[in-house]
């Protein structure tokens, strides 16, 4: 890796989470230039704006997540264990995800909500990804006989998403882990009395 591929790593590692906690608006040059100890001239010199610093530090935030999510859902290779570990995987996301200043997804999501520019589509092609993912191994169940044929499978997808996403929610908000504990024996309890065969 040369100095400057360094350079750029270390700006996007180190403003990710502060991106992230205080949102794309709220984050001025000055504190991306205090929080790396670099010059603004160094910062531009790797980006052409803040918003492409913004969507690079997102980038790299939701990517660890994911990845740390896949890996945690692989550690089986059946289909219904595989999705039994997503619920296991939200179950410590509270403590997990405060690394990145809360949950990548949720906050830049809802801060790019009234934003038409490249983070908000890149949040929902994130999003769509991930129920993808949900819904492909709810696909790979009903192939092996481990799910119910006729169980929808982008519905289930999409109701696992978005009662993950609320319960981060209230953990974060009520700084409480047990929505997410909650949440994560609740999708276990769909996934083994409405979706097992």
């Amino acid at each position: 890796m040369s100095k400057s591929e360094r350079t750029r790593l270390h700006i996007i590692e180190t403003v990710a989470p502060i991106f992230n906690k205080n949102g794309y608006a709220a984050m001025s040059l000055s504190k991306i230039t205090d929080a790396t100890k670099l010059t603004k001239g160094a910062i531009y010199g790797h980006f052409k704006n803040k918003e492409e610093l913004a969507v690079e530090a997102f980038r790299y935030s939701v990517r660890l997540v994911l990845k740390d999510l896949n890996k945690y859902i692989v550690k089986d290779k059946k289909p219904l264990d595989m999705l039994l570990n997503v619920a296991g995987f939200y179950k410590n996301y509270y403590s997990y995800s405060k690394k990145f200043g809360g949950c990548p997804i949720l906050n830049i999501g809802v801060d790019s909500e009234h934003q038409e520019n490249s983070i908000a589509n890149l949040v929902r092609s994130y999003n769509e990804r991930i129920l993808e993912q949900f819904s492909s191994l709810i696909e790979m169940g009903k192939k092996e006989n481990q799910i119910k044929r006729d169980v929808n499978s982008e519905l289930y997808a999409k109701r696992f998403f978005y009662m993950i996403e609320g319960a981060v929610y209230m953990s974060h908000v009520m700084k409480d882990e047990h929505y997410l504990i909650d949440v994560a024996e609740t999708l276990r309890g769909i996934i083994l009395n409405e979706l097992k065969a």
